[in-house]
C-alpha cells in the first residue's frame, strides 16, 4: 500500500511539473492577469515590451512576475503611471490568449 501511495504521489508530481494539472489559460488578458501569464502569450509580451519597456527584462522580474500590473503599480515608486496602465489595458484588449 505504501508503494502505491508513493507511486501515486510521484505520478501526480510529474503531472504537475509538466503542467498537466496547471490552471486553464486566461480567457482574456487584463491588468489583473499575472504578468507571467501575459508574457506567456507572445502578443501579450509584445504589448508589455512596447508599453512598459524593460519590465520583462527587469532584474527583479522573478520576484514580481506572479503579480498583476495593478498589484505591481503601487510598489513601482511611480515608475508605472496610471496613463501607462490605461494604455497597457487598452492594448491587451486586442490580444487573444
Amino acid at each position: 500500500m505504501k508503494k502505491f501511495i508513493a507511486a501515486s504521489l510521484f505520478a501526480a508530481g510529474l503531472a504537475f511539473a509538466s503542467g498537466a494539472l496547471a490552471a486553464d489559460p486566461p480567457k482574456a488578458l487584463t491588468l489583473d492577469t499575472p504578468i507571467e501569464q501575459i508574457v506567456a502569450v507572445p502578443a501579450g509580451k509584445a504589448v508589455l515590451d512596447k508599453d512598459l519597456p524593460g519590465l520583462t527584462s527587469h532584474a527583479m522580474y522573478d520576484q514580481f512576475k506572479t503579480m498583476s500590473l495593478k498589484d505591481l503599480q503601487p510598489m513601482s515608486q511611480g515608475a508605472i503611471t496610471d496613463d501607462q496602465l490605461k494604455k497597457v489595458g487598452d492594448d491587451l484588449t486586442t490580444v487573444k490568449p
